[in-house]
This record gives structure tokens, sequence and C-alpha cells, in this order.
């Protein structure tokens, strides 16, 4: 199975070694035909590389590694 790739902005770089990304889909609503919003906040890890709050960064699915994290990092978009 092929794991998935999401893209998002970094809202908090307060974690060592994690990063929480927000990541924003659009759907039209099955009644109202309407595009909505919908947002939800990623727990992701990384190694290295300096992110500071506002960087749209990609993400991709792996093990878990901690209670919340279950992303990784993959870079910068």
């Amino acid at each position: 199975m092929t794991k998935r790739v999401l893209q998002g902005k970094v809202v908090s770089t307060k974690n060592l070694k994690t990063l929480v990304v927000n990541v924003e889909r659009k759907f039209r609503h099955p009644v109202l035909l309407k595009v909505v919003k919908k947002t939800k906040k990623y727990h992701a890890h990384y190694e290295e590389g300096t992110y500071a709050v506002g960087d749209n960064v990609k993400i991709i699915e792996s093990a878990p590694i901690s209670k919340l994290k279950r992303w990784k990092v993959v870079g910068t978009k």
C-alpha cells in the first residue's frame, strides 16, 4: 500500500524534533454543493533542518514514532 503524502503549513516548532503541520483540504458538500474547507493538524517528526512557522512542508505517513507522531517531514514545497 502506498504512503500518503500531504502538504501543509507549519503552525508550531516548539517541541524538539517535532513540527505541528496544519493541512487544509477542500471538497464539495454533497447536499449544499458549496466548496467547504476543512483543516487538521498533524504532528510530524524531523531530524535535521530549520523550519519556521509559516513554512510550507510535505509530510509522509510512517510507523508510529510516539503517541501523536505518525508522520515524517519530507521537505519543503
